[in-house]
């Protein structure tokens, strides 16, 4: 490993809990001048409302860095396993297309 490399690591804890993550299919951003807030939601199919399963709140500067770093590993995604088609603009339906359940 050469002399810059070892400059430009860093020493990150991760506990185990945290390392099993946790699932989200939907995310709602919203912002104020000094701060964004991404809420990571879990909707199920059938289930009448979602879970927010963590909020990562970080200020814009951040943000926009966590966006480049985004974007460019889904262009490295992309580059070994093939296009991802963009999704549909629309919002998807919160049901799931299966009928509400009753408690």
């Amino acid at each position: 490993m050469s002399k810059k490399q070892e400059e430009n690591q860093m020493n990150i804890e991760l506990s185990e809990e945290m390392s099993l993550g946790v699932y989200s299919n939907l995310a709602v951003i919203t912002h104020s001048p000094s701060e964004l807030v991404c809420d990571f939601i879990q909707m199920m199919p059938g289930m009448p409302k979602g879970k927010v399963r963590s909020r990562v709140i970080m200020n814009p500067q951040n943000a926009k860095r966590f966006l480049k770093a985004l974007q460019d590993n889904m262009k490295k995604y992309e580059e070994n396993f093939g296009t991802l088609e963009d999704p549909k603009t629309e919002i998807p339906p919160m049901n799931f297309g299966t009928p509400n359940t009753m408690a």
